[in-house]
């Protein structure tokens, strides 16, 4: 949170809880949704789009999900924001479906993995998390 100091943050997450973590700033909770739950994804979509069209942000840094991926979409391709993915630090042995994808949309695809780094696939800079 440091790197963000100065900057208008917002938060998006699947836990509610998680906005005692990150007091002062505006925090918005959304719909976990999967690849077999196609009406969710359409709840998510209608979610991510009312938060998007209230903050409207530049930049759009996520730790990955299919909810993400929708974001990393959404955020990209209707406002013209910068999009960074950092694959989830839980896929360790291989990039998540959704990080396969985000790869081909994301300004910025970065994995927590070293091993999972290299030509064609998400670079790694050192431990995020």
């Amino acid at each position: 949170m440091p790197a963000l100091d100065g900057m208008d943050v917002f938060y998006v997450s699947l836990d509610k809880s998680l906005a005692a973590d990150v007091p002062g700033h505006d925090f918005y909770t959304i719909r976990d949704v999967s690849r077999r739950d196609r009406f969710g994804f359409i709840i998510v979509a209608f979610q991510l789009l009312k938060i998007l069209f209230k903050e409207r942000p530049k930049l759009v840094i996520t730790t990955g999900s299919a909810p993400a991926l929708i974001a990393l979409l959404l955020s990209k391709y209707l406002f013209g924001s910068k999009t960074i993915w950092i694959d989830s630090i839980a896929n360790a042995e291989k990039l998540s479906s959704s990080g396969k994808k985000a790869g081909k949309i994301a300004d910025l695809w970065l994995t927590q993995w070293p091993q999972l780094s290299g030509p064609g696939g998400p670079q790694h800079w050192g431990a995020v998390l």
